[in-house]
């Protein structure tokens, strides 16, 4: 029997293991529609918004490696998906975009949603392909979903034309045929190798920066912090991969927004080997890091090497398959114990500061609640956060030990992300807990989807921390301006919109009703019910990344601009 064309599409998303679609039906993709109405091996989540689409669909790809595909009506349905789509992009997360375009069968013009769809995705994707005929469905999807997964991974989109879903094919399954996919690595330079071994041999204190591209490399990562003596150091979207319990971690992010005790032990490096990462603003705390000489940098991108840091060293690809060659090739190094005993030292005093506050009896500090969660819900926990300070804030607080726990919006830092993000990846990690951190400015984007939630009985935590302002921009604000403005977020009740989506309504108003808080989230979460927790957190206390990079940025301007910016500052302090 021949196959449709929405039937070809299926069959293809289901030979490559895709699991979830994420979007909104529409006159043009109808019969995609109707075509996954047929199978049981994919689940198609209605969304309110395609933002939010894009973004559970990075949700499962960051929590548990698959992919996900997004069904896109044309032009209108992208460019409301536009904001994952680049998220997904800058932080290398792979992602299917199947996005509908008008019909091409015939030369009317001014259809509806007609504009240059390639145009538009192509600056946010890997690839963008164009079918044009029912033969080329089948390969192509399936050469998507490859290139998406293939590191660096991204997203990838194909535009199938209307009439191409419309209208059958004569092509039966037996017809369908396989892509030509080139997917070799490639090979590791053998004279590389030996000269790394030779640099990491001579070198005296030596510190490994890892990135989200060693996700698969965590085993590899504690063998070689052991023979190497080393501290190991993440970058925001690789926190977990390395176990942040162990004697050997020593902070996510390096320079300037990293605490004073470690960027001591920091400045003591004579090697550094970076592995899966691409030293980048967000991660350098805006570039405040100087590397040691001695720079070692390993990705499977050529494209990221001498970019903002000149590397002595660069070795082109896979981080497992480069540590798992580059092992036997090292020699074991003696452990400098009064180093481990300083590195311990020195988060004990970090504890002891982000944990010196009294119990507030307004406002819920940070350190308890999060201290709180992470007792409450344990290790499997994955936590997602969103744009602006609540990222910060629990990458310093959290103590994550397993890889894919803490997922943000890091590269392109979109706000929404958080809450469909989280349903995403509750929907892909179904057996750990979800635990959503949502600036109250990002709820108001993207928290209608707590309905969807709702709606399918998926059991997030989404902890609304409402502050009432856009903190990390008013925080650079009042340091850098001396005053706010337009920071201070429209005001709303969170009880009755809870109620109004049919998710259950949790409060916290301040340190003395944060156990009992946690604990009601926690049994609501476990019967598969979305719970909102409403947190009125207490920003007063700076990061240590933020006052790195404002004081990163403050010395990077010649004097006299550093002079006036001061002035102006204590002008209005003064002044008022």
């Amino acid at each position: 029997m021949s196959l449709s064309g929405a039937q070809i599409v299926v069959k293809a998303l289901e030979d490559e293991g895709v699991k979830f679609s994420f979007g909104i039906p529409g006159t043009h993709n109808i019969e995609l529609y109707d075509a996954l109405l047929e199978t049981e091996k994919i689940i198609t989540i209605l969304v309110t918004d395609e933002q939010s689409a894009s973004f559970m669909a990075d949700g499962v790809a960051r929590a548990s490696g698959s992919l996900a595909a997004l069904n896109l009506v044309p032009s209108a349905g992208l460019t409301n998906a536009m904001s994952g789509i680049a998220e997904a992009f800058l932080d290398q997360v792979p992602m299917l975009v199947l996005s509908c375009g008008i019909r091409r069968d015939k030369k009317f013009a001014y259809q509806l949603h007609d504009v240059d769809q390639a145009g538009l995705a192509r600056p946010v994707c890997k690839e963008v392909f164009i079918i044009k005929t029912h033969e080329e469905l089948y390969p192509t999807i399936r050469a998507a979903c490859r290139l998406a997964q293939k590191p660096p991974c991204g997203p990838v989109m194909v535009e199938v034309p209307v009439h191409l879903y419309l209208f059958p094919s004569e092509l039966t399954v037996d017809q369908l045929q396989l892509p030509d996919f080139e997917d070799t690595p490639p090979s590791l330079n053998p004279q590389t190798l030996q000269v790394i071994r030779q640099c990491l041999h001579q070198s005296s204190s030596i510190g490994i920066y890892a990135g989200a591209g060693a996700l698969g490399a965590r085993d590899e990562l504690l063998e070689l912090a052991e023979k190497l003596d080393a501290i190991i150091f993440t970058t925001i979207s690789g926190k977990g991969l390395f176990p942040e319990n162990h004697p050997r971690w020593g902070w996510v992010t390096m320079g300037a927004a990293a605490p004073k005790e470690i960027q001591r032990l920091e400045k003591e490096l004579d090697c550094l080997l970076a592995i899966g990462c691409r030293f980048g603003e967000v991660a350098t705390g805006s570039y405040g890091f100087h590397p040691p000489k001695n720079l070692i940098h390993i990705d499977i991108d050529p494209g990221v090497f001498n970019k903002n840091f000149q590397a002595q060293h660069i070795l082109q690809g896979e981080a497992r398959e480069g540590l798992k060659t580059l092992l036997p090739l090292l020699q074991t190094h003696p452990t400098n114990q009064e180093r481990l005993q300083r590195l311990s030292e020195a988060h004990q005093w970090i504890r002891k500061e982000q944990c010196a506050i009294k119990e507030k009896t307004q406002g819920v500090s940070p350190a308890l609640f999060l201290a709180a969660l992470q007792g409450q819900f344990g290790p499997q926990t994955i936590f997602v956060t969103d744009s602006g300070n609540g990222t910060f804030v629990a990458m310093e607080l959290l103590r994550l030990t397993e890889p894919r726990s803490f997922l943000g919006p890091i590269d392109y830092s979109c706000m929404g992300y958080s809450t469909p993000a989280a349903i995403g990846a509750k929907l892909a990690a179904p057996d750990r807990p979800v635990v959503a951190l949502i600036g109250d400015g990002a709820f108001l984007m993207t928290g209608l989807e707590l309905l969807t939630a709702a709606t399918y009985g998926i059991g997030v935590v989404a902890c609304l921390l409402h502050d009432g302002e856009l903190s990390q921009i008013a925080q650079f604000q009042r340091k850098a301006l001396g005053r706010e403005g337009w920071t201070a977020v429209h005001d709303f009740q969170a009880d009755p919109l809870s109620r109004a989506m049919g998710v259950d309504y949790v409060g916290i108003q301040n340190d003395s009703t944060i156990k009992e808080g946690v604990r009601q989230a926690f049994e609501i979460s476990q019967k598969g019910r979305p719970v909102l927790v409403d947190v009125a957190i207490d920003y007063s206390t700076p990061t240590y990344f933020t006052k790195g990079v404002v004081k990163t940025n403050l010395l990077r301007l010649p004097w006299k601009d550093r002079l006036r910016m001061v002035g102006r500052v204590l002008k209005r302090k003064i002044t008022g």
